[in-house]
C-alpha cells in the first residue's frame, strides 16, 4: 500500500470538505525530536477514496488500552452524519511516518453528543483496533475531577504540559507560519498553563515564553501531565503562537464516553 505524506491545505475531494468547517493541527512549534520518549503517542491516517489509494496523514493520538487509540472527534466526522468511512482509518506508531512505516487497521467511533458547529464541542473519539497493539505501554487517562482538583489546590499554575504530536514544525520565532515545513516525524514540547474552564484546559504556547504547542494537524495529540492524558488538542489561534484551547478528557461526560471502551480509572 502507498504511503503520502500530507502537506498542508485540501488533500483530495474528500478533505476540502472537511476543511471548511475542521482546522486539524499539523504541527509541533518549538519542539523537539521525540524519537522513543513517546512511543504510545501515533500518527492517525485516512486511505484515499480511489481503490488502493495511499494513506494520508491528517491527526494524532493516543494509544489507552491495547486496542484503543484516542483522538479528536473532527478528525473524522466534519458533520453529523459524514465523514469518512468508519473502518478506513489506520493508525502508525513509529517515530517517523514512511513508506515502510507499519500500520495498523481500526474503525472509529465518535462521541454521539460531538457537533462540529459548536467550536468543537465534545471533540472525542476512539479507533478501535482489530488486533491488539503489542510491546507499547498504554498511556493512562485521568480521574473525573483531576484537573479541577488541582486547579482548586493552586497547583495548575506555571505547571508545564507535554504535548506530542506529527506534522508541519515551525522553529523560527521570528518569522510566520511561511517557514513551517512538514516532514512526518513524531514531536513534543512543553507549554505552560493558562485557563481552565469547564471543557477546555488553555496553554501558553507563546515561544517568547519559551512555550510550544501545536499548529495545523497535530488535532487529537496528548496534552501530558506526568505521563497522563489529561486534554487533546482541538483548537487554537491562527498563528499558532499563542494559546493552544485543548479539550478535556477528565470531565464525566468525557469518561463516560470512553468507558463502553476502556475502563476508567
Amino acid at each position: 500500500m502507498n504511503i503520502i505524506l500530507v502537506m498542508r491545505g485540501a488533500l483530495t475531494a474528500l478533505w476540502s470538505a472537511a476543511c471548511l468547517v475542521a482546522t486539524p493541527a499539523l504541527a509541533i512549534t518549538f519542539g523537539e525530536l521525540d524519537g522513543n520518549a513517546n512511543p504510545n503517542v501515533g500518527a492517525l491516517l485516512v486511505k484515499d477514496p480511489y481503490p488502493d489509494g495511499p494513506l494520508y496523514l491528517i491527526c494524532s493520538g493516543t494509544l489507552i488500552s491495547p486496542t484503543v487509540f484516542l483522538t479528536a472527534a473532527h478528525c473524522v466526522s466534519w458533520m453529523p452524519g459524514e465523514g469518512i468511512p468508519a473502518d478506513q482509518v489506520f493508525v502508525t506508531f513509529d517515530s517517523v511516518f514512511t513508506n515502510v512505516s507499519k500500520t495498523f487497521q481500526g474503525t472509529y467511533h465518535v462521541n454521539p453528543k460531538y457537533r462540529s458547529n459548536i467550536v468543537y464541542k465534545d471533540d472525542v473519539a476512539v479507533v478501535v483496533f482489530n488486533k491488539s497493539i503489542r510491546r507499547i505501554t498504554p498511556a493512562t487517562l485521568p480521574p473525573a475531577g483531576f484537573l479541577d482538583a488541582l486547579n482548586v489546590q493552586g497547583l495548575l499554575k506555571d505547571e508545564q504540559f507535554v504535548t506530542v504530536g506529527y506534522g508541519d514544525v515551525l522553529e523560527d520565532k521570528t518569522k510566520g507560519l511561511q517557514t513551517s515545513y512538514f516532514d512526518g516525524v513524531r514531536r513534543n514540547t512543553n507549554g505552560t498553563f493558562s485557563a481552565l474552564t469547564d471543557d477546555w484546559l488553555k496553554i501558553s504556547i507563546n515561544p517568547s515564553l519559551d512555550d510550544g504547542g501545536t499548529c495545523y494537524g497535530d488535532s487529537g495529540g496528548p496534552h501530558m501531565l506526568n505521563g497522563m492524558v489529561v486534554s487533546i488538542t482541538a483548537t487554537g489561534d491562527v498563528p499558532c503562537r499563542a494559546t493552544d484551547a485543548t479539550f478535556r478528557i477528565d470531565t464525566d461526560w468525557v469518561l463516560a464516553f470512553l468507558e463502553q471502551f476502556v475502563t476508567p480509572p
